[in-house]
């Protein structure tokens, strides 16, 4: 039998690829229309150097903090991702997963999994909404998490509407209906694996969304049901996010900031924690990576809330290269439904090992003892860099050599 294990989540991420069904792989590797926000995602963390030391390193690897009220092993959370049809498990597997190792998990209400399952798995699960519906309708779905047991709530509205990619969407079925399998069935009778795990189970996957209804056991929409009557609701306005706060008594994240402006108006809201996103890509394509817009953000807030980072997070070493710049802690998405469709729970498991390594490595090489000591002079960051998005004075000037002339 193959090892699975894997060294790197690059080498989970080809496993998947070689697992899933072309559709079910396509429609998580992609981001919207070009993908140019999702390739800087991953580019900008690139572009970034250590400073390391070379005597006097720590011995000691101390990565234990509190997020959104939660003691965690590591400053890294579950981001929460819609429907998980990697992985018959699904949520529930990545709950498990990330309560064998310490750290809390995010839910979304487009989860495949109830989330009394989830907060079963993990009692450190935080509730994820989106603004669908009326407000009757959204604080039942709120009351129903908090009776659940969920600990935190998680507001999402960093995704715009857009259509198209330009190698192409996907095919993802409404239900599994006829059509569906007959079109599907090319793509999974060439993945035997993936068919086989739901082939244990007894029962595919219903593509419904069971946390958009108000109670257990109530006839679930299917996702594109509940992504329809998203589509129909009004935009948000701050009032209406400083009513959402006011609805849940406890830790309340705002995910998808990538403004400064933006950044204060969420402190006024009342939020205890905000989360830098463009949501991986999936959003206003030509939004600069996440990690270009923390910097200015943590220096703007970071005093009053905590500020997180989500987008682009494939090493440990990213992790620090975050929390150097300002972020409280990381969550990751991909990264975890590559391990999750490698191999299950132990996958995601295997995932978070690698990311607490890689950040042990980077804290050895720094010289620091904790990764709360890591400082911003830990990392070289280029000119130009940054994205100070949403404050009065200009980006960082890029230097450009003409000739004999430097242009800044």
């Amino acid at each position: 039998m193959a090892n699975a294990w894997f060294e790197t989540v690059a080498e989970a991420q080809r496993r998947a690829k070689r697992r899933l069904p072309k559709g079910v792989y396509g429609a998580l590797v992609a981001g919207s229309e070009k993908g140019l926000t999702v390739d800087d995602n991953l580019r900008a963390f690139d572009e970034l150097g250590f400073a390391p030391h070379t005597a006097g390193l720590s011995n000691s690897r101390q990565m234990a903090t509190t997020v959104m009220g939660q003691d965690v092993s590591m400053p890294v959370l579950i981001s929460p991702t819609g429907v998980q049809a990697v992985h018959p498990d699904g949520e529930v597997a990545v709950a498990r997963a990330a309560a064998a190792r310490g750290l809390a998990m995010g839910l979304s209400s487009f989860a495949s999994k109830p989330v009394e399952e989830v907060v079963a798995a993990n009692p450190r699960t935080f509730f994820q909404m989106y603004w669908v519906g009326t407000r009757e309708e959204m604080l039942a779905r709120m009351d129903r998490a908090e009776r659940a047991g969920a600990v935190g709530m998680i507001a999402t509205l960093d995704w715009s509407f857009a259509y198209g990619r330009d190698w192409g969407s996907p095919f993802i079925p409404a239900k599994i209906d006829f059509e569906a399998a007959r079109r599907y069935a090319p793509q999974v009778l060439l993945r035997p694996r993936w068919l086989a795990a739901f082939a244990r189970t007894g029962r595919i996957p219903d593509l419904t969304v069971p946390n958009m209804v108000a109670t257990p056991g109530e006839q679930a929409p299917t996702f594109f049901g509940a992504y329809g009557a998203w589509m129909q609701s009004p935009m948000p306005s701050w009032e209406d996010v400083a009513w959402l706060r006011e609805q849940w008594d406890g830790p309340f994240m705002l995910k998808g900031v990538m403004r400064v402006d933006d950044a204060h108006r969420a402190v006024d809201a009342g939020v205890t924690a905000i989360s830098v996103s463009n949501h991986g890509g999936n959003n206003l394509d030509s939004t600069p990576a996440s990690i270009r817009a923390l910097p200015a953000v943590a220096e703007a807030v970071g005093d009053q809330v905590e500020v997180l980072l989500d987008g682009g997070i494939r090493r440990g070493s990213d992790v620090a290269k975050a929390l150097a710049l300002g972020a409280k802690a990381v969550m990751i998405g991909r990264a975890y439904l590559w391990g999750l469709a490698a191999n299950g729970q132990a996958g995601v498991e295997n995932v978070l090992d690698l990311l607490r390594d890689g950040l042990g490595s980077a804290l050895t090489g720094l010289a620091r003892e904790s990764t709360a000591d890591l400082q911003r002079d830990d990392v070289v960051v280029p000119p130009g860099f940054e994205r100070r998005l949403g404050v009065d004075e200009p980006d960082a000037p890029v230097e450009t050599v003409v000739g004999r002339r430097r242009l800044a």
